[in-house]
């Protein structure tokens, strides 16, 4: 177990990361995406700030892009494809799994809300907030959101996702600063995708406030 947890806190150090990106290639790449976007394993992975670097790194050659955002694309349309099959099958069932190291219900009951605020869209708006992009599809299986209207959302949020991150390392990967400070941009990638967690859980401390302080 301590050795796991070694290799998760790595993968949310710049260094290390694309140390495991350069030498597990298009493979490690691949498999992480879609187990963030499939499984449930997936939520405490580095979905927003992999992209980026990975399209640093195909910046600096190790890469071919064009085939990076198509291969990591279809990943996490896949992975979204099996999220909602999943909360399909089993349903209501999943809210009265138990805790485990690898699921958490309330990341489950935070994407519940993240989908019941934003409808179909959320499908999209989700690949950018970490949690709701691993359990918003299972949410909209249990939901029996119809498949037609989810694989719409799911390609096209899929597809803008990959391309947007990987876009943004690969031309901002060739600046210098950025280069030479990429745990400060990793950091602000983190925050930026946090940040409407950050914001949800701020409105509800002051609603709860003003609701006792009345």
């Amino acid at each position: 177990m301590e050795t796991l947890l070694e290799f998760l806190t790595s993968l949310h150090q710049p260094d290390k990361l694309i140390e495991l990106i350069r030498s597990g290639g298009y493979l490690v790449l691949a498999t992480i995406v879609f187990a963030e976007t499939g499984l449930f394993i997936g939520f405490f992975l580095p979905g927003d700030s992999l992209l980026f670097l990975a399209g640093l790194c195909a910046a600096q050659g190790f890469f071919e892009v064009n085939f990076l955002m198509v291969l990591l694309s279809l990943m996490a349309i896949i992975g979204d494809a099996l999220g909602y099959w999943i909360g399909h099958r089993t349903g209501m069932v999943l809210y009265e799994r138990k805790d485990t190291f690898w699921f958490k219900k309330k990341h489950l009951i935070y994407a519940r809300n993240f989908y019941l605020r934003h409808g179909g869209k959320a499908i999209v708006l989700a690949r950018f907030v970490p949690f709701a992009r691993t359990f918003a599809p299972v949410v909209a299986g249990i939901a029996q959101m119809r498949y037609p209207r989810f694989a719409a959302y799911n390609v096209f949020g899929g597809i803008f996702w990959v391309m947007s991150m990987v876009l943004a390392g690969y031309y901002l990967g060739q600046i210098v600063w950025v280069r030479e400070n990429l745990e400060k941009v990793v950091l602000l990638i983190v925050l930026l995708s946090v940040s409407p967690i950050l914001f949800e859980a701020t409105r509800n401390w002051l609603k709860t406030r003003v609701k006792n302080s009345r």
